[in-house]
């Protein structure tokens, strides 16, 4: 069982442990997906101020752990649905249905996120973008893959040449105005802006070049955990509004291509930091 590895054993089977979590994620997927053409909105829950919740996302959960627990034996989980079953070692950080409002509106953008920590560490992540059938994955001392090809950040080299990523707050509005101060920034010196609605996919795309930039404020670890290492090891850098490392469970993430990411933080002086 895995409790019984040592680390070094451990790094060594992690390619294995990923894979047969994509193989879980795509079940999970599909069942998400087959559940998409009979949803109804009576079926929604409401966890708090525009939070929702519903069967799909508590019944996805449930799967997701039962397959997690049989990978590795032993493991404790961090689970958006679930009470808080962490251990001291080895978690697994799991978003069943990341993007739960865009799937009660039939938006098409929400995604299965799963993320291995050890200790403080993220060593492996998974993330499942259901409508677009686009499994991102990578684990530690690897590249970061999408559906089996190596992936990259982009090489914008200067804010003007980017398209940003962003998720609006919907709790937390006592840092609004230093909020819309950045926003305003970017709107000017930008591409543009975009807000999917699923922070694993914000991730997700930073980390194969279709944003050069992702930032928001009010996330949970379970929507990072596994995006953060696909940025980082697509040649990207994560940090949080600080330029710190407490982007996991500080709720608040930025993360660039590494060559626009000195600019790119300068924007939170003053507002966030």
């Amino acid at each position: 069982p895995y409790k019984k590895m040592t680390l070094n054993n451990m790094c060594m089977d992690l390619k294995q442990i990923t894979e047969k979590v994509c193989e879980l994620v795509l079940a999970t997927g599909e069942y998400i997906r087959k559940e998409t053409a009979k949803f109804i909105t009576s079926d929604i829950e409401i966890k708090g101020l525009h939070n929702f919740v519903t069967y799909v996302d508590k019944k996805s959960e449930e799967k997701l752990i039962a397959g997690l627990a049989s990978i590795l034996p032993g493991t404790g989980f961090i689970a958006e649905e679930s009470p808080l079953l962490k251990t001291s070692e080895i978690n697994w950080v799991i978003d069943p249905l990341d993007g739960t409002t865009n799937f009660i509106h039939g938006v098409p953008v929400f995604s299965i996120s799963v993320g291995l920590m050890e200790k403080n560490e993220v060593i492996a992540g998974v993330v499942y973008e259901i409508n677009r059938d686009e499994r991102f994955y990578t684990w530690k001392g690897v590249p970061s893959y999408l559906n089996g090809k190596v992936i990259r950040v982009s090489e914008a080299t200067k804010l003007g040449d980017c398209l940003l990523a962003t998720g609006f707050p919907y709790y937390d509005f006592g840092r609004l105005d230093a909020y819309l101060n950045v926003f305003r920034h970017f709107m000017e010196t930008t591409h543009g802006l975009r807000r999917l609605g699923s922070a694993a996919a914000d991730l997700a795309y930073v980390a194969c070049g279709r944003f050069d930039g992702f930032y928001e404020y009010g996330l949970n670890p379970w929507d990072v955990a596994a995006g953060c290492l696909l940025v980082e090891n697509a040649g990207g850098r994560v940090c949080d509004f600080r330029l710190g490392n407490d982007y996991i469970f500080g709720k608040e993430i930025i993360a660039t291509n590494a060559k626009v990411f000195d600019t790119f933080t300068k924007a939170f002086e003053g507002n966030f930091r």
